[in-house]
């Protein structure tokens, strides 16, 4: 079945972190709209009863984002099972409150960069060689509403996703002569088990400050995704599709 709008078919779409919440629903609109799909890390067991439930021309690939050596392995494996990787979405992140900045470790703060940063840099340096000798391919970052506006204890997360922003400009400046397109989007409160981590209090207190009112779903981040992604969205590219009811306003 292909997407109404979007025709994804014969692309090959690597999703980090795919197995479950915002990257399940990314995974599951990809291969509506007609990709091969890889789910790449996250919960073995939910990734492949995923890819399961889409059908045969899905995988589930172990993977650790901020090593090097697993982006090898991972393009390769998907060379040789499926082709070169067309799309890449850099979905994977960790959100671990901590305390405030003076009391924040190294570790807390290493943690956050080594896989929301770091996974995204090696993720697009990855696939960047193959999609410039192609002359096309997409990349789409995800970043946060943690990477718009300041939030208690959780500086090392704003940091990163703060990053993914000017790190996505600066890999479109480099990658749009070669007809690479290279985008972000940026989520806010989503009802994902992501938020867990964070008090109750805090979570009512910005659903509340929401102008529209509610938190996000999964499929709404995923159907920016999936915008972004196609091939008739062919002249945007360093561009930041904020999807967070307003909350940025």
């Amino acid at each position: 079945m292909t997407h109404a709008t979007h025709d994804l078919t014969g692309d090959v779409a690597v999703v980090t972190g795919g197995s479950r919440g915002i990257g399940a629903a990314v995974v599951t609109a990809l291969a509506g709209a007609g990709a091969s799909v890889v789910v790449a890390g996250g919960s073995e067991k939910h990734g492949r009863a995923l890819v399961d439930e889409l059908g045969p021309a899905h995988r589930y690939l172990p993977h650790d984002v901020s090593c090097e050596q697993s982006w090898d392995e991972l393009t390769a494996a998907v060379r040789d099972d499926l082709g070169e990787i067309t799309l890449l979405v850099n979905n994977a992140g960790v959100l671990d409150p901590g305390h405030d900045i003076s009391e924040t470790s190294v570790d807390n703060f290493d943690r956050h960069y080594r896989v929301n940063q770091l996974g995204v840099f090696l993720g697009m340096r990855a696939v960047a060689g193959a999609m410039k000798r192609a002359g096309a391919g997409s990349i789409v970052n995800l970043s946060s509403i943690g990477g718009h506006r300041g939030y208690a204890n959780q500086i090392g997360y704003s940091t990163t996703k703060w990053a993914v922003r000017g790190m996505t400009k600066c890999a479109a400046v480099e990658l749009g002569p070669h007809g690479v397109r290279v985008n972000s989007v940026a989520p806010g409160f989503v009802s994902t088990t992501m938020i867990d981590v964070m008090p109750g209090e805090q979570i009512d207190a910005v659903t509340a400050a929401t102008p529209l009112g509610r938190r996000g779903t999964a499929e709404e981040i995923a159907g920016a995704v999936l915008f972004l992604a196609a091939r008739d969205c062919p002249f945007m590219t360093g561009a930041e599709l904020v999807v967070d009811g307003g909350l940025a306003l």
